[in-house]
């Protein structure tokens, strides 16, 4: 048997993470590039970073509906904070809109020990459609997300109120936004895990 020891779960409101990692929210609509943005990152970067997203643990983990108080928003926290007291860099990912998620993303940016940068992708709703009619999984775009569907959930403009978040716009790429993140919280710097 295993005596292997894992960190200890750290409490909202307590600080998390060391003065060495990372914490990158990375916030926007749908079909703005959030998820592969953090993509991009954890592969640029290597091991020793994880992403955590929305998606996943709303839609997949729980199965539940973007609403405030969703049990998600927790889920979201806390495995965020295990995985920086673990040593983890974190890219958090999702639409993440300010109403539901904003207290909880402010409290985790100001627990974190580390360096943090939160990012915005603002895209117009026209540009929305026409990155998201390129996406090339077609169960996805059959059936997950109609054209209505992505009017009905846009909210432009939607950053956190504490003006905590660098806007980008549609004029970068996927890479400049890539490399600014990389350059931005000197993760372009620092190793990767070697296991």
């Amino acid at each position: 048997m295993s005596t292997t020891s894992h960190p200890r779960l750290p409490a909202a409101g307590a600080p998390v993470g060391s003065a060495e990692t990372r914490l990158v929210v990375v916030r926007g609509n749908s079909a703005s590039g959030k998820s592969s943005v953090a993509a991009g990152v954890r592969d640029r970067f290597g091991r020793g970073l994880a992403v955590v997203a929305q998606d996943n643990l709303r839609q997949i983990v729980l199965r539940e509906r973007d609403r405030p108080g969703g049990a998600n928003i927790g889920l979201i926290d806390t495995v965020a904070r295990y995985a920086l007291g673990a040593g983890y860099h974190v890219v958090i990912e999702g639409i993440l809109y300010t109403d539901h998620y904003g207290e909880m993303l402010q409290r985790l940016v100001d627990d974190h020990r580390g360096v943090t940068h939160c990012y915005y992708l603002d895209i117009p709703i026209d540009e929305t459609l026409v990155r998201h009619a390129s996406k090339t999984d077609p169960e996805y775009l059959a059936a997950a997300v109609t054209e209505r569907e992505l009017r009905d959930w846009y909210h432009e403009h939607d950053v956190l109120p504490s003006g905590i978040e660098t806007v980008i716009g549609s004029d970068s790429t996927l890479r400049d936004t890539v490399d600014r993140i990389m350059r931005d919280t000197a993760l372009s710097e620092l190793p990767a895990r070697d296991n």
